[in-house]
């Protein structure tokens, strides 16, 4: 038995939207209150020190002369490090 070509297309398609809206619902997920310290924590954060790492990048792209950096200082550089 062959499907028309329009209804195995939409059948494709339906098959998509079910599976984004699962996989959209599935990652809702609801936190209870005294759950979310552990979500606060200092390890959870993508960069732990994020002063310490703008003054490193700052100290490095003023040794590079490298412009690149959002903060970096402009003229020469030693180079040395």
């Amino acid at each position: 038995m062959f499907a028309p070509a329009g209804m195995k297309r939409t059948r494709n398609i339906a098959i998509a939207v079910a599976f984004t809206l699962w996989f959209g619902v599935t990652g809702c997920v609801h936190v209870a209150p005294w759950e979310r310290g552990n979500l606060a924590k200092p390890q959870m954060d993508i960069d732990p020190n994020p002063l310490q790492t703008e003054m490193q990048s700052h100290n490095y792209s003023s040794r590079e002369a490298a412009p690149s950096h959002k903060s970096s200082a402009g003229g020469g550089g030693c180079g040395c490090y």
